[in-house]
């Protein structure tokens, strides 16, 4: 029997590719809306074009599930890498605005896949008692990733134009499938006879108890984290604030957040998933009561650090929460349904505030989402149980 992987094991197979791969995503992500609109695109329009990423996991989250079930984390995540290069060229390419949205969407499709196969990777491969630390690391080197991207994007557009930043994404992808083609696979702690062969309905319908009840706190808790991204950029529109300063507000925000994935999964392998998920959600709602009453550059930057505090201590919670709910056999399948649910947080979360905004205003849109923070934490302190352990089914 093989050793069990450890977190410096994995690191280069596992945690390098991932960073070269958030590195890509975080480059295109603020020139998307810009590319629709070079187009032809109305602002509205734009939005849907980058919502597409969103639908694209949405809809990939069960097929990507039985694909790495039938085919191994290791493939499901070259398949991935494949797919997002072709995405990309189609990008380039897109004479449209809607050939544009349909690419973006089978980025988000590709991501789907890429992510579900890193977190059944390592729910596989790393010991119970490293789980959290090591879902949180690929948490947070997706963090730093998305955090170098846009500077990368930005020194590739000096000379590529708009294009640059694609070819950023695209260059990465091409890298991390190289990575993942020429370093070994290790082994996994299972044997390949536990791949199952329930099909994915049959392992939902076993599972719905769990998904009905902490799949509804992941899908809490995503609406909040994606609420941050809206939130923070329409306030400071609101209270005056220019794009650069915004920016750089946005950026210490996500700094702040890019720390603190490590403790945070420490925390939760040694205390329990508890002490991180629900002052995670907690610290988040609170920031977000706060935000409407900030009315200046410190006082905006000083609830912004506080949001990237609350979702810096959740990273890789929902991820490490998916694998201690899932069984050993049919696990792909169950995480691609746990996913659907986090997934789905994250692309209603936006639409939620701006239905909110529409009727009521941005700042009571902004206190129903603290709302939606506490709810979160209350779902967690309510449904994830005192031990991993107490969840699997096997």
């Amino acid at each position: 029997m093989t050793s069990p992987a450890t977190l410096l094991k994995i690191a280069p197979s596992v945690y390098f590719p991932a960073l070269l791969y958030g590195i890509g995503q975080g480059a295109i992500a603020p020139v998307v809306a810009v590319s629709a609109t070079h187009l032809g695109a109305s602002p509205a329009v734009a939005g849907v074009v980058v919502a597409a990423a969103g639908l694209g996991k949405v809809i990939g989250d069960i097929p990507a599930g039985a694909l790495t079930n039938k085919i191994g984390e290791r493939r499901a995540m070259l398949g991935a890498t494949v797919l997002v290069a072709l995405a990309l060229v189609c990008c380039l390419l897109a004479p449209t605005v809607w050939m544009l949205a349909v690419a973006i969407g089978l980025t988000g499709l590709a991501d789907s896949v890429w992510g579900l196969a890193r977190q059944a990777y390592l729910s596989e491969a790393v010991p119970i008692e490293l789980r959290a630390r090591a879902l949180s690391t690929l948490g947070g080197v997706q963090r730093i990733g998305s955090f170098i991207g846009p500077f990368l994007g930005a020194l590739a557009m000096r000379f590529l134009g708009m294009d640059g930043a694609y070819w950023v994404h695209f260059v990465g992808a091409t890298l991390a499938c190289v990575v993942l083609l020429s370093l070994p696979e290790i082994e996994h702690v299972r044997s390949r006879r536990q791949v199952s062969a329930q099909s994915t309905v049959g392992v939902i319908r076993e599972h719905l108890p769990v998904l009905r009840t902490l799949g509804v706190g992941a899908l809490l808790v995503g609406a909040v984290r994606a609420s941050r991204q809206v939130v923070i950029p329409l306030w400071a529109l609101h209270i005056g604030l220019d794009a650069q300063t915004t920016s750089i507000i946005f950026g210490l925000s996500g700094a702040v957040d890019m720390l603190l994935f490590y403790p945070a999964g420490s925390i939760m392998d040694r205390k329990g998933r508890k002490w991180v998920a629900v002052p995670s959600m907690f610290v988040l709602g609170l920031a977000h009561l706060l935000l409407p009453l900030t009315h200046s550059t410190v006082t905006l930057t000083a609830v912004a650090l506080l949001m990237g505090v609350g979702n810096g201590l959740g990273a890789g919670v929902i991820m490490t929460l998916g694998a201690d709910a899932s069984p050993a056999v049919g696990r792909a399948q169950f995480l691609g349904a746990f996913r659907l649910f986090a997934d789905t947080g994250n692309g209603s979360g936006p639409l939620l505030i701006a239905a909110a905004t529409a009727l009521l205003g941005l700042g009571p849109a902004i206190v129903i989402m603290a709302g939606t923070g506490w709810a979160a934490a209350a779902a967690m302190q309510r449904w994830i149980p005192p031990r991993p352990h107490a969840v699997r089914a096997s």
